[in-house]
């Protein structure tokens, strides 16, 4: 998004606002204890709303639906947070989290599924919320967001988005705008291809049919410029504008480097899913790959620098975006095949063990003939001569 000054400013109030009824909701959930009455739910944190805005008036100047989203969002996070595996909802700091989500100021007629119109119990026509959105061209287009009009944003997809709500979010001095679509699935090409993929370190993600895929990385003069602005931080006197300016300016080079890894997860999910009908990924466990490995003061870990060098290499690979993605835009067609015997590729008849280099086929292929699409003869026989442990 790019916002008037005027603009920003009232988008950063929206931010506020939506951030202090957030924490209020965490507060009043925090003081609930086992064996007293239950939190409040969505309803009676909206009836709640309504009050501390009659006697607030710095939170009665903001917008009541920016507001009612931010309790929206936390009851959601609140009914997800076993499934989500992010836990409780927690405190929103300033400068962290900063956006906020708007409801569409548009009205529509609603409809079933089936294309009639969804009528309530008067009979009368139900109307839907949506968000107005005007493209003034082919790279641009204008969103009315609530006591602001029209922001411009860069159009990434050629239709205009048709939803009934989106989130503005600052980071790194950079306004996004992501509108709350389901994007349709890919549908398999119905070539029969099977793709096995091997994710790596060195190379990203290799291909059963020989293809390399790497994740892009920061260039050398990046890594220099982004420890230069850490070791000016550090010098920095604490609390000092220079050290605040010199963090941004070094978080702003690590969110190139995210953006560009998030860029390529997605062409890559995208190629996959239209170009192959099954896609088989190693299963790996990614949190505990890159778990600390200091141990505690009783039972020190060993060499945790160096595994700490090795966990940010994974990381930066995108392994988990690449997996997730694509099984979004291909459901149903993306397996996992378990892990072992699938970097060793085939074993000699002498039962000698050859370089993961030399071992043909290479994993990914492996990962693509799995045991799991096997007959049982097939199966007893590629045990014979696999290495034990």
């Amino acid at each position: 998004m790019y916002p008037t000054s005027a603009q920003e400013a009232q988008l950063l109030e929206h931010g506020a606002h939506a951030r202090y009824v957030w924490n209020l909701a965490v507060e009043q959930h925090e003081h609930w204890a086992l064996g007293k009455k239950s939190a409040p739910g969505f309803a009676e944190q909206c009836r709640r709303l309504t009050e501390a805005r009659r006697e607030n008036e710095w939170l009665r100047a903001g917008n009541a639906d920016v507001q009612q989203q931010a309790l929206q969002d936390f009851a959601r996070a609140k009914q997800a947070r076993f499934a989500s595996g992010f836990g409780e909802p927690t405190w929103r700091k300033k400068y962290r989290h900063e956006g906020f989500r708007v409801i569409g100021t548009g009205r529509v007629t609603a409809s079933k599924e089936d294309g009639t119109p969804l009528l309530n119990s008067k009979g009368k026509q139900v109307m839907s919320r949506s968000v107005v959105v005007q493209k003034l061209n082919r790279r641009w287009a204008q969103v009315k967001v609530p006591g602001c009009g029209w922001v411009r944003f860069r159009l990434t997809r050629p239709e205009t988005p048709e939803a009934k709500t989106f989130r503005v979010t600052f980071r790194n001095g950079q306004w996004h705008i992501a509108f709350a679509i389901v994007p349709e699935p890919i549908g398999a090409p119905g070539t029969g291809e099977v793709i096995g993929i091997d994710r790596g370190v060195k190379v990203t993600a290799a291909l059963s049919d020989g293809r390399a895929l790497n994740c892009p990385q920061p260039t050398v003069r990046e890594r220099a410029q982004i420890r230069k602005r850490q070791r000016r931080a550090a010098r920095a006197p604490k609390g000092s504008p220079e050290k605040t300016t010199e963090y941004a300016k070094a978080a702003k080079l690590k969110a190139r480097e995210v953006n560009r890894r998030k860029d390529w997860c997605e062409k890559t999910s995208t190629m996959l899913a239209r170009t192959c009908d099954v896609i088989r990924f190693e299963k790996l466990n990614i949190k505990n790959m890159t778990a600390s490995a200091k141990g505690t003061v009783a039972e020190p870990g060993r060499n945790v620098r160096q595994k700490a060098g090795l966990k940010r290499a994974i990381l930066a690979q995108g392994w988990g975006l690449l997996r997730q993605r694509t099984g979004e835009k291909a459901p149903g067609r993306v397996e996992d095949v378990p892990a072992p015997y699938t970097s060793l590729g085939a074993v000699p008849a002498d039962g000698s063990r050859r370089t993961r280099a030399r071992a043909k086929p290479s994993s990914s292929a492996y990962l693509a003939g799995s045991r799991a699409t096997q007959t049982p003869t097939q199966q007893s026989t590629s045990r014979q001569g696999m290495p034990e442990g």
